[in-house]
């Protein structure tokens, strides 16, 4: 573990009244963040190692698929095909189970040459996929495999600290867009960046739906209101403990703060003001996260509990959030999957759904993807030991 002393200086107080109240300086005050770097020791995967994993009373954890490599986000194809983006390999796999036993048998590789792809989705016959700056789809053939790449965007804000694009299709017909960040803590000059996209699939024009999202990759619509709702990364480098990771309420024209504040309006006082304002007043006027979590913990997919079969009574409306873990913390956080509670459509709490890849400052696991199929299966992607997870209902 390394700890750096990082300290911030704030700027010369100016001689006369009217120099001093200039708007836009650096902070007046110091300012003091510790920057900790621990990355948890990685385990190798065996086979035995499933049986320290722990999941709720009445479910049931197994491994589904092993040696995949770095898998990264999930998607239940119309017939039960398991569709996996792998960023690293620039492929798309398809994984079919035929006999049901939530073990797959076969493994194609349905697309090899789209470079850091990442988000999926799929509607009417068609799979989109984007990575960075790319956005195509493809239409499924009866097999499950794809036909001839039509490219829709090719001009997404360049991918920098945080090129992992996600996409889903909204209630409204619209299809969504996660825009990180292009570094860790800076004013985006790219409007794009720190956003979600909202594009109208008959033009392919897209607007701004939210900003001040430092890093939403999980996100989904609720089912029974229709609302998006997300879950982003706060900001590294400030310490153990803050900021917290967030789960948001997005609504259209909402700006959720980044990188003036986190959470409930907390002012980020390391920060410079913006030109021409000071930062408490600017955050005055932005969306305060609905809940806060532990910091560091690494949000990749977030996945509602729909209509699916076999889902116990109160699961509907929850959500499961993919937490892949710290390297920003003293204390090894995240490496597991939680439930997110909701009432009345607003979240309202958390508690663990996959756990046990954890151990002191070691780890076996680092969940990234999730999908729910409508039998009521979860799986989990661990993109650290190439491993998909199934988590299900007892018999």
């Amino acid at each position: 573990m390394r700890i750096l002393k990082l300290i911030a200086i704030g700027s010369i107080a100016l001689l006369n009244c009217e120099a001093y109240a200039q708007r836009g300086n650096p902070p007046k005050m110091g300012t003091k963040t510790d920057m900790v770097t621990n990355y948890p020791q990685h385990l190798d995967f065996l086979p035995e190692m499933v049986n320290l994993l722990k999941v709720p009373e009445g479910w049931e954890v197994k491994v589904a698929a092993s040696g995949l490599g770095r898998p990264r986000m999930l998607y239940t194809g119309p017939k039960g095909q398991l569709y996996i983006t792998r960023r690293d390999g620039g492929d798309v796999l398809m994984l079919t189970d035929n006999d049901g036993d939530q073990k797959f048998d076969e493994l194609k590789t349905v697309l090899y040459d789209f470079k850091g792809v990442h988000g999926i989705a799929m509607k009417e016959g068609f799979m989109y996929l984007c990575n960075n700056q790319q956005l195509r789809r493809y239409p499924v053939k009866a097999d499950g495999t794809l036909g001839a790449m039509e490219l829709l965007i090719d001009d997404l804000p360049n991918g920098g600290q945080h090129p992992n694009r996600t996409i889903a299709f909204g209630p409204d017909g619209m299809l969504y867009i996660s825009v990180g960040t292009l570094c860790n803590d800076c004013k985006e000059s790219d409007k794009e960046a720190a956003t979600m996209l909202q594009v109208d699939p008959k033009t392919w024009k897209r607007s701004i739906f939210a900003s001040g999202l430092r890093n939403t990759i999980g996100f989904d619509f609720h089912p029974t209101t229709g609302e998006l709702w997300g879950i982003d990364n706060g900001g590294d480098g400030k310490g153990s403990d803050w900021p917290p990771e967030e789960v948001n309420h997005i609504i259209k024209g909402g700006n959720y703060g980044f990188p003036f504040a986190y959470g409930k309006r907390e002012v980020d006082q390391s920060r410079e003001d913006p030109a021409g304002d000071i930062k408490e007043s600017v955050v005055k006027t932005t969306q305060p996260s609905t809940l806060e979590l532990t910091a560091h913990m690494a949000p990749i997919a977030f996945q509602f509990f729909k209509d699916q079969s076999n889902i116990p009574l109160g699961y509907k409306g929850d959500g499961l959030v993919a937490w892949h873990g710290s390297w920003n913390a003293k204390k090894a956080v995240g490496f597991k999957v939680q439930r997110i509670r909701f009432q009345n459509g607003i979240a309202v709490g958390v508690e663990d759904f996959l756990t046990g890849f954890l151990k002191g400052n070691n780890r076996f696991g680092r969940p990234a993807g999730i999908t729910i199929t409508p039998a009521g299966v979860v799986y989990i992607s661990d993109d650290g030991n190439g491993v998909i997870y199934a988590v299900k209902r007892k018999s």
